[in-house]
């Protein structure tokens, strides 16, 4: 699956394309920016925009030996309640460079850090904007087979962070789905993306090639 940003859109658009013309920063947080951008369109006319600037994130797909999804349930402020998800986690960012983590090593890294776990094998599915309506966050979705526990110096969850990990057959994940039981976006698309690869019998169709722990193909 391409990288949305690489696709050229074509000169059919270009009527609707907005140009940034000025942009204010109107608060700094520890990984976002929320900003104010004056754009202007092709016909001149100029409006201002709300938007939210995210480093971008990862989700992994995690399926154990025994076919089990792993997921994480966790307390999410916004949503005020405990959600049920698939492990995901937002690209550090370095201070001194400002330079963004590669999605390949974050999705490893996040993996460990929220299941315990690594996997030997990796595939890249998908990369999807997950609110483009205010948001920059360009979401990477991974699916990670072959898992066995971390050994060594296991990477755990972040200070702030207060996981704990399920595991269920993807039926049953899907089924709770559609009750309603898990409902944040990630989650959902991950969940039938994996169904619909299972149910063609193809896992690894509409996927990059596939990759082993260190990141080599």
């Amino acid at each position: 699956m391409p990288d949305p940003t690489e696709i050229d859109p074509g000169k059919a658009i270009d009527e609707l394309t907005e140009t940034v013309v000025a942009s204010r920063i109107v608060h700094q947080g520890h990984y976002l920016t929320v900003r104010v951008d004056t754009i202007e369109r092709a016909d001149g006319s100029r409006a201002e925009r709300d938007v939210v600037g995210h480093p971008g994130a990862v989700a992994i797909l995690a399926v154990d030996p025994d076919g089990e999804v792993l997921l994480v349930r966790q307390f999410r402020v916004p949503a005020g309640r405990v959600l049920l998800e698939i492990p995901a986690g937002t690209l550090d960012v370095d201070p001194a460079t400002g330079a963004v983590e590669d999605h390949a090593l974050a999705a490893r890294r996040e993996l460990e850090e929220e299941t315990g776990y690594r996997a030997s094998t990796w595939r890249h599915l998908a990369s999807f904007w997950t609110a483009p309506g205010f948001a920059t966050e360009l979401m990477h979705l991974w699916l990670a087979t072959d898992l066995r526990p971390a050994d060594g110096e296991r990477l755990g969850p972040d200070e702030d962070e207060h996981l704990r990990l399920e595991r269920m057959p993807l039926r049953d994940a899907v089924a709770a789905t559609e009750r309603g039981e898990i409902a944040d976006a990630k989650s959902i698309l991950g969940l039938f993306w994996l169904d619909r690869l299972s149910v063609v019998g193809t896992p690894n169709a509409g996927a990059s090639e596939a990759t082993d722990a260190t990141g080599a193909i």
